[in-house]
């Protein structure tokens, strides 16, 4: 059996002031490095052989406190042949390390024209209501954005072509990451249906555990 940890990135500045982040690469307020920390001593003696995480820096902030909690020296694998090239690890890691990767695949949801306005001002500005459907709604679109519908398709195929692998090979894998991606991963997961999926929410810097057995992940007890 191995095991599956999904985190949620701790409160960013964005969060903290109440606006739409989506790909604005925001990093963590003073409350989300300390929801961090909290979280990094709920896994301290969890163990974790390969982590996940998005291009952004509020998620990889939160992994990289997670694993130093551990001791844990997280390597970057990059996906450009250059970086990967130029950055190259021997090919066995060391105790006290733990190989990341990151992918736009993980990134939170793209909020288009609504990134970097605050929540209230929308409501103000379209209303309530037509905020809410682009908020919630599972396939309605923000203005030039991603409705969560676009967020599971990308989502969905880098989670099953490159995470589930490594769980098959025996590792438990930790994926640091945003709201909707990681709801779209749930979604899948859990079987979740199109009208169920928009009152799921997930807090900041708390760790859901997944096993991993016969090929099937299940929610942890």
């Amino acid at each position: 059996m191995s095991y599956l940890i999904l985190v949620r990135h701790g409160q960013s500045r964005w969060n903290l002031e109440n606006r739409f982040t989506g790909w604005v690469d925001v990093p963590l307020s003073e409350k989300g490095i300390k929801e961090a920390m909290d979280c990094a001593v709920e896994l301290e003696n969890v163990k974790i052989d390969v982590a996940f995480t998005s291009k952004l820096i509020r998620a990889q902030e939160t992994l990289l406190l997670i694993l130093a909690k551990q001791n844990k020296t997280g390597i970057f694998l990059h996906e450009s042949d250059k970086r990967d090239k130029w950055s190259q690890h021997p090919s066995r890691f060391e105790e006290n390390e733990i190989p990341i990767f990151s992918s736009d695949a993980l990134n939170e949801r793209f909020y288009g024209d609504l990134q970097g306005q605050n929540k209230q001002d929308a409501k103000d500005k379209f209303g309530e209501e037509q905020v809410f459907r682009w908020r919630r709604s599972y396939n309605v679109r923000p203005p030039s954005g991603e409705s969560l519908k676009d967020t599971y398709e990308r989502t969905i195929p880098y989670f099953k072509e490159v995470i589930v692998p490594q769980m098959e090979n025996g590792k438990n894998v930790i994926v640091a990451a945003h709201g909707n991606s990681l709801r779209s991963v749930i979604k899948y997961i859990e079987n979740i249906s199109d009208e169920d999926i928009p009152k799921l929410e997930l807090a900041t810097g708390k760790p859901l555990f997944y096993s991993f057995e016969n090929g099937e992940l299940k929610k942890a007890e």
